[in-house]
């Protein structure tokens, strides 16, 4: 198949459903596929509506993949006439996020324009397949394909896990994820900040997405007396996270919304019970009070709650984090998973030859 791919930006951006679609591109790309990839620079909305002005599909393509993140470049594109099918990888919408009602009533009709445009979709959760199918005029084909979670290897073996859970010492938590406020980090310092119990929380994540907000975190940490408690490491490359991951005891990224949440698999991987929200997608992957908890967005007193539970019990804290490792190894393999977005999209393409055909030979 010759696809396009087309994304915002860089494919070796650092976040997970950038991670999702470079996976996917190497995936097809082994298997005999070409895959080019189309990029639209990062703006701001409202110059990336501007792109409808300008912008058009590119031909010869057999399949067109684009990342639901680039919707409001895509509405007039997608609207003109095309000779092959268009799938749209959805991660989250934006219209889901927190935020005042009226900014996502706006977001909320560029998204359902956009989705009404295509004409199938990559779900990367059960959560984001049930909100866009909420949204749509009509039924389209769809697949749900849980993201990779095996960027690390094998994962950390479970007498490795309980040992480091009955250490003493202080209780290590572990953020990662870009400093932007859906991740709730402000959230998890108010937490730690409200701690009576022996804590490190260590910071692991880009400052560049927003740079104020990065700035008002680091300076909150400070203010807040908890320098000594708080360490920020800004990005690591695989190995230098996996060390992260091997050494903390759980891993805590309590963002307002997830549309999946591969960050919470990868801390499982390493035994890392998680700390999520009850917004999204978190609860696919996390069971509260067995594989980690789950809190409402922006609760600190919850979160705070959690934190000292496992910090003041390592009987409970060991047995979390071998339920949390037992439940990394459940997750279908990514050979798995891309097999069947390859299938599904070969499948499209098929329907779509066809239907040409046959307007060919009724005309």
């Amino acid at each position: 198949m010759k696809l396009g791919f087309l994304i915002y930006g860089s494919l070796d951006t650092l976040s997970g459903g950038y991670l999702y679609d470079r996976k996917l591109v190497e995936y097809l790309r082994g298997r005999g596929d070409t895959v080019e990839i189309l990029s639209l620079p990062w703006r701001n909305y409202a110059a990336h509506l501007a792109d409808n002005l300008r912008f058009r599909l590119p031909p010869g393509l057999d399949l067109l993949i684009q990342d639901e993140l680039n919707h409001p470049s895509l509405l007039a594109a997608n609207a003109g006439p095309r000779l092959y099918p268009v799938v749209s990888l959805v991660h989250h919408l934006r219209c889901s996020e927190q935020r005042p009602r009226w900014q996502n009533r706006f977001y909320r009709l560029v998204e359902k324009r956009y989705l009404d445009s295509v004409d199938g979709f990559i779900f990367n959760s059960e959560t984001t397949q049930k909100v866009v199918s909420a949204l749509l005029e009509s039924s389209k084909p769809g697949i749900v394909a849980y993201p990779p979670t095996d960027r690390f290897g094998h994962p950390m073996p479970e007498a490795e896990v309980i040992a480091r859970a009955r250490q003493p010492g202080p209780l290590r938590i572990l953020f990662l994820g870009n400093l932007i406020p859906r991740k709730g980090l402000h959230t998890l310092i108010e937490a730690v900040r409200h701690q009576t119990s022996d804590i490190r929380l260590e910071i692991v994540g880009s400052v560049k997405a927003d740079p104020q907000y990065a700035k008002n975190m680091q300076e909150k940490s400070e203010v807040s007396g908890l320098k000594s408690k708080v360490s920020f490491r800004g990005p690591l490359d695989n190995a230098a996270l996996a060390e992260s991951l091997r050494a903390a005891h759980v891993l805590a990224v309590p963002s307002s919304y997830e549309g999946f949440g591969i960050v919470y698999l990868e801390g499982m991987a390493f035994g890392l019970p998680a700390i999520g929200t009850t917004a999204g997608a978190a609860s696919e992957i996390i069971t509260d009070g067995e594989t980690g908890y789950l809190v409402p967005p922006g609760n600190a007193a919850a979160l705070s709650g959690c934190l000292s539970a496992l910090a003041n019990d390592r009987d409970l804290l060991a047995r979390l984090s071998a339920n949390a490792l037992e439940r990394f190894r459940r997750q279908p393999a990514w050979e798995e998973t891309a097999a069947k977005i390859r299938g599904f999209l070969a499948q499209l393409l098929e329907q779509s030859h066809r239907s040409l055909f046959s307007n060919f030979y009724s005309l």
